[in-house]
């Protein structure tokens, strides 16, 4: 059966916060989540930034159910050792219970360090390297190595008897054929249904046959319509683009500047926006449908209670038969 987690968008919330909310989202019905990993906002109305990985703990010691994880990019703004070491510590914690899915970044959080920021290719090259150091500090080695990433004998004394998933993070057909044949599983985010089970065919294609596949889920649910895009264009407008410019932007202000023009219908591409609950459960279920293991699902509005109750009672044991 599949799990239908709780997206928890530091972008737009205080930690203190998501934390309630991921208790009420369990408390609901939902089974584990996701949080996302940013230094900046996507917008200046978003407003919050949280540290992902100080939220990790202590979201897992408020919750009982189910497995968190995050997004995040080893590279540039963290030193792949950090991150193992991380990912080590919560899996020793909260054995089974944590996963971490890597990609290759957004200027967005990743140019404060001052480096330059690469192309694609290079983002590409440089986020395998991580994996790959990444894996060998998971197994105990001593690490060095020199290439787009430095890493100076470097060893992990504390290790999880259970190591963490290490999920590859892609949105389009390519990325999903390449991180099938390097990662445990991969995650992606929604849009139509034809368009997402073209994604799904490649990863399996490309050597993801049998490998869990997690789905992040952006609906904009409120009490009525109009409120409910109202809500989606304030909050999410500025996350619509393609992933090429959604990467390559600096600051919070020139995401604001790009989405001038956005209109309404606009978000329609890549968030489901309805205040009827049986169209979420339909586009849930086609999700679900296309083989997804787990689906984390993002409320982009601000009113999150009202998302969480509503699910809760009529989305979740809908899908959950």
């Amino acid at each position: 059966m599949v799990t239908i987690g709780y997206h928890a968008s530091h972008e737009q919330f205080t930690p203190g916060a998501l934390i309630r909310y991921a208790k009420m989202a369990e408390d609901a019905g939902f089974v584990g989540g996701m949080c996302s990993d940013h230094l900046h906002p996507w917008s200046e109305d978003q407003g919050e930034s949280g540290h992902a990985w100080t939220w990790l703990g202590a979201a897992l010691q408020a919750t009982t159910q189910g497995t968190y994880g995050v997004v995040t990019a080893p590279v540039q703004r963290y030193h792949p050792a950090v991150i193992a070491q991380a990912c080590a510590t919560l899996a020793e914690m909260f054995p089974g219970r944590f996963w971490v899915a890597v990609g290759s970044g957004e200027a967005l959080n990743e140019h404060v360090t001052g480096e330059p920021w690469p192309r694609e290719e290079v983002r590409d090259l440089r986020l395998k390297e991580a994996v790959d150091v990444i894996r060998a500090l998971w197994a105990g080695e001593l690490v060095n190595h020199r290439g787009l990433i430095r890493v100076e004998e470097a060893k992990l004394y504390t290790l999880p008897e259970t190591l963490p998933l290490l999920i590859g993070a892609a949105v389009t057909q390519e990325t999903a054929a390449w991180v099938a044949g390097w990662a445990d599983g991969f995650v992606t985010v929604n849009r139509d249904p034809d368009a997402l089970g073209e994604v799904v065919e490649r990863f399996r294609a490309g050597g993801g046959e049998g490998k869990p596949m997690y789905l992040q889920v952006h609906v904009s649910y409120a009490e009525s319509e109009e409120e409910a895009y109202a809500g989606a264009y304030d909050q999410w407008r500025t996350v619509i683009f393609p992933s090429d410019v959604l990467a390559s932007l600096d600051m919070p202000s020139q995401f604001d500047a790009a989405a001038t023009f956005v209109r309404p219908e606009d978000l329609d591409r890549n968030i489901w926006i309805s205040n009827d609950l049986d169209r979420h459960i339909e586009w849930l279920q086609k999700c679900i449908d296309l083989g997804f293991d787990v689906i984390n699902v993002h409320n982009v509005n601000r009113d999150q209670e009202r998302f969480i109750e509503a699910y809760g009672k009529h989305v979740l044991p809908a899908l959950q038969k």
